[in-house]
């Protein structure tokens, strides 16, 4: 596979695209294998949609010059991805940790965008299909790239570092995510961490939350730009911050009201403005980026829905972010208070332990009406007047269709594939 030769053949092309459904004209088509599907066996579809070329790794699917045979389609992907960030030449940010990612991104894309034509991660494609497909979108005309990194074992931070080869790299938080595939929260942190190996083994940078002892103790001997609530030492200086529910932050030389609710989307901003500053974009300009940001695909989301307030967050949910969204909703005032929580996946071995954390962190609270959903909820039922345990969404909302919520504040919160969202179908 001659990578010099497929990389002329893309840039020729006007984009990348591994889902015929999306096909555009002109565009390169990667035929990746699937669990349950092969995608060779779209290739011939995909010309006809108006692919130019299709790299395929069966040649029982070959149509003619058009079809590139490589041995593995998605190794293609990965090393042609690779081959465009080094051609490009242009600076990285990449980023990763446990909770708030993708909010985390959006806030700096906004805040670069200010001074420079910036790309970022789409949505959440930070995998390792999500992050080629990232690298591929980027173009000459892009003078910041932003990546954003998942992982849900050891090494693949790693291995995606070496694919985006980032200039810059920050960690929003080492939280109890993807603990199955980790092997425990020792795992995470072990996982997280590699951005700063690549970091510190390419003589690149990091931006660092001096609140964070974990995140401190690990980048500890790095070339670091820092941020911290009233720390003298910190690049970025905070004085103050407030959510009630919409998170204010006052810093040394300016202050932001954000769209964003709960302390726990505090440092997403924090980190924005650092790295915005850090790039010479003005404090006028991030201000205005900060506060027109508005949070949209159930995450944190304020909505309002006849005579109630609704904090819907059922992107995605595990221990450390369930924990702190519940903790700043219980400190919201006035509204009579209804949580709707769903079970979290990923957890392995310790989901009984961590359902049962957040079902006892609760007992004590009286005066809040708790619905939980799901098998690993349901498993650690206990008796109190305002708790109610559902194994299934479809018998919670039959208990919904019986009541009526009126003036009261709610939090939904429950992993991905719980799809809480469709709470809101049957609130008035």
């Amino acid at each position: 596979m001659d990578i010099k030769y497929i990389h002329s053949l893309f840039l020729q092309c006007k984009s990348v695209s591994i889902d015929t459904r999306k096909i555009e004209p002109n565009s390169l088509f990667i035929a990746i294998k699937g669990e349950r599907f092969d995608a060779n066996t779209f290739a011939k579809e995909a010309l006809e949609k108006g692919a130019s070329y299709v790299i395929i790794d069966d040649n029982s699917y070959f149509i003619d010059q058009r079809t590139i045979l490589v041995e593995d389609s998605l190794i293609a992907l990965q090393e042609l991805a690779q081959f465009h960030r080094i051609y490009l030449k242009l600076p990285i940010i990449a980023l990763t940790g446990s909770n708030g990612k993708t909010t985390t991104k959006e806030l700096i894309h906004v805040v670069l965008s200010k001074k420079f034509r910036t790309k970022a991660t789409v949505g959440n494609l930070n995998n390792h299909i999500g992050v080629p497909l990232t690298l591929l979108s980027f173009t000459s005309e892009t003078e910041i790239g932003i990546v954003e990194m998942g992982a849900n074992h050891k090494k693949e931070i790693e291995f995606l570092c070496e694919l985006a080869k980032p200039d810059y790299g920050y960690i929003t938080n080492f939280g109890k995510a993807h603990l199955e595939g980790f092997g425990g929260i020792e795992g995470v942190i072990e996982g997280k961490s590699e951005i700063y190996h690549y970091i510190s083994a390419n003589d690149k940078l990091a931006f660092i939350n001096l609140e964070d002892t974990i995140q401190v103790g690990k980048a500890k001997g790095l070339k670091a730009y820092s941020f911290g609530v009233n720390k003298t030492e910190a690049d970025v200086n905070i004085t103050s911050v407030t959510a009630n529910p919409f998170v204010e932050i006052i810093y040394s030389d300016f202050s932001v009201s954000s769209h964003l609710i709960g302390l726990y989307n505090a440092n997403n901003i924090n980190a924005a403005v650092t790295i915005g500053k850090y790039f010479g974009v003005t404090d006028l300009a991030i201000k205005e980026a900060i506060e027109c940001f508005v949070p949209e695909n159930n995450r944190s989301q304020l909505l309002t829905k006849g005579t109630n307030q609704i904090i819907l967050d059922a992107y995605n949910a595990n221990p450390s972010s369930m924990a702190v969204a519940i903790d700043n909703f219980l400190q919201l005032e006035d509204l009579d208070k209804i949580m709707i929580l769903g079970d979290m996946f990923e957890l392995g071995e310790e989901s009984h332990q961590e359902h049962n954390a957040i079902v006892t962190m609760l007992s004590k609270e009286e005066k809040v009406s708790c619905y939980f959903i799901g098998n690993a909820f349901y498993d650690n039922k206990i008796d109190k007047n305002n708790f109610r345990f559902y194994q299934t969404f479809e018998a919670f909302s039959k208990h919904l269709k019986e009541i009526k919520i009126e003036n009261s504040a709610l939090l939904i919160k429950g992993s991905r594939g719980m799809a809480l969202e469709r709470t809101l179908e049957f609130l008035l």
